[in-house]
């Protein structure tokens, strides 16, 4: 898969849907392994990806995740599950909503996941949208998972990215902030979350 038709498929599917693509390019390299980094890599894991885009992370993740260990992409965009089914094959694609997390994953049968690893632009998201996609993800997530997304650096001083600090301090015992991720366009940073305690109900 090449960097250029990734980008395509990026762009095309930006201008459909303006509002809710909150990147303004793919994630480089460098980004996408830094989220990958939390994926376990035991045989009997699943990950869940919350909008894949053009699979860059996928990409990574497969790289880090053993390859009996299942990984399934939940993605609202048809020409990105598209995009998706034509060039990451070994993708175990869902075409749904993020706020439908737990149905979406109980219908493959899946009730609780090792980690999430999210690309969706949650500064897009009203707060209550905020709040319903995280309460999803605390029911899904295994004791002890580990919930990761990413942030612009030039954004993490705006209301709205504090007010989603506050929400991932609420959802979560543990949030901690990578290091800058000075090779990506923008400069982006990533929080990695974790309950030590049980998990939801």
């Amino acid at each position: 898969m090449t960097p250029a038709r990734d980008l395509l498929a990026f762009v095309s599917s930006a201008a459909r849907n303006p509002t809710v693509i909150g990147a303004v390019a793919p994630s480089g390299r460098a980004l996408c392994d830094v989220l990958a980094s939390v994926a376990p890599e035991d045989p009997a894991a699943t990950v869940v990806e919350l909008g894949p885009g053009t699979g860059v992370v996928s990409q990574a993740l497969r790289r880090r995740m053993a390859p009996e260990a299942r990984h399934v992409a939940v993605e609202i965009d048809p020409g990105m599950v598209s995009h998706l089914a034509r060039t990451r094959p070994w993708l175990e694609v869902v075409r749904g909503d993020a706020k439908d997390l737990q149905k979406l994953l109980a219908d493959i049968g899946i009730t609780r996941v090792d980690t999430v690893v999210s690309g969706l632009p949650w500064t897009l998201f009203s707060r209550e949208a905020q709040r319903g996609i995280m309460e999803q993800v605390s029911r899904v997530l295994a004791p002890g998972g580990v919930f990761t997304t990413f942030a612009y650096r030039h954004v993490m001083n705006l209301p709205t990215q504090r007010r989603f600090r506050e929400l991932l301090e609420q959802s979560f015992d543990e949030v901690r902030l990578t290091p800058t991720v000075w090779r990506n366009v923008p400069p982006a940073l990533c929080y990695q979350c974790r309950n030590v305690g049980a998990g939801g109900s």
